[in-house]
């Protein structure tokens, strides 16, 4: 499968940061904008964020205040949380990576603008109307992440040529897995291999996934764009090196922190257009005319190191479409 050099839209994780648990002091006269989020602030980098309220005009602690509410990875906190910030008369709701967040966000509010930065489809998922004409008070930026499945399994298949047996691995409760499920589940019958789809919710169920990978001996296998996988990146990719499972991840991140391959967006710039269009409603304009913008970076990194751990020669034709190779 012949995919070309490209950058991408995603930017998940780095160290920790010192962001705000509750909410940021309160600053007389400015705008303020509420950040909701299904994860943690230690998983999640904001910088690409603050350089599109940048870019429009408006810096944190000066000519905007930011509220942050992290669930920590517990869904049924985001209603209350999408509550609070209601309640704190947020300007705009911004909703990143989760769908769990921006489906709270849209039934705590039809006033308040809400701009999400969402891998899955938004007009599947209800969220608006259209990608031109969103109608409502909910725009943002989507990678459509579900149309990277293909992709992924044929990237993977193009390092293990002869391998028959794939599988993919989802959090059940994330909206947007099952069109990316759907897309790889047609790639792998397309070319004729085993595909099997795995679910987990905790980290015990991802132990149990990878201990069912290896009874049944896949070969290669698919990690799914999820805050929890994001959450729980050292153990995917332990379990990945332990058991010598060939893995594609969906950030660049996964392969810097030792993971084998990653092919997916740049969530810094994508969080980047979405604080731009915060800066935009911020000066009048309205999310019902804002199209919602298409993703249209990616980037497809190597961790050669880790290849030669696992005994794999990386063929030359995925070295020269990577992005990265990580030495």
């Amino acid at each position: 499968m012949a995919i070309g050099r490209r950058q991408f839209i995603c930017a998940f994780g780095g160290g920790a940061v010192a962001w705000p648990f509750g909410a940021s002091a309160q600053l007389p006269d400015v705008p303020a904008v509420g950040i909701l989020h299904i994860g943690a602030p230690f998983i999640y980098d904001l910088s690409g964020l603050r350089q599109g309220l940048k870019d429009s005009g408006y810096i944190e602690g000066q000519s905007v205040a930011i509220e942050y509410r992290w669930a920590n990875n517990d869904a049924h906190r985001l209603p209350a949380l999408a509550s609070d910030l209601i309640h704190r008369r947020v300007a705009v709701i911004v909703a990143l990576t989760s769908g769990p967040a921006v489906l709270a966000a849209k039934a705590a509010t039809n006033t308040i603008p809400i701009v999400f930065g969402y891998g899955g489809d938004p007009v599947e998922a209800g969220l608006v109307a259209s990608l031109n004409r969103p109608g409502g008070n909910v725009t943002g930026i989507t990678s459509l992440s579900g149309e990277l499945g293909g992709k992924q399994l044929g990237l993977l298949h193009e390092l293990l040529p002869v391998a028959t047996r794939f599988a993919i691995l989802i959090n059940p409760n994330n909206p947007g897995t099952e069109s990316l499920s759907r897309d790889a589940q047609s790639a792998a019958t397309a070319d004729g291999l085993q595909f099997e789809v795995l679910k987990a919710t905790t980290s015990g169920e991802i132990d149990a996934a990878f201990g069912r990978l290896v009874a049944e001996h896949v070969d290669g296998l698919l990690i799914t764009t999820d805050t929890l996988f994001a959450d729980r990146r050292p153990q995917l990719i332990t379990l990945s090196a332990r058991y010598a499972l060939a893995a594609i991840y969906p950030f660049r991140t996964y392969t810097e922190a030792g993971g084998l391959m990653s092919y997916g967006p740049d969530l810094a710039d994508r969080d980047r257009q979405v604080g731009f269009y915060v800066g935009r409603i911020l000066k009048g304009e309205s999310p019902s005319e804002l199209p919602v913008m298409r993703a249209t970076k990616f980037e497809f990194a190597i961790n050669k190191q880790t290849a030669k751990t696992f005994g794999l020669a990386i063929p030359d034709k995925l070295l020269a479409l990577a992005d990265e190779v990580i030495e």
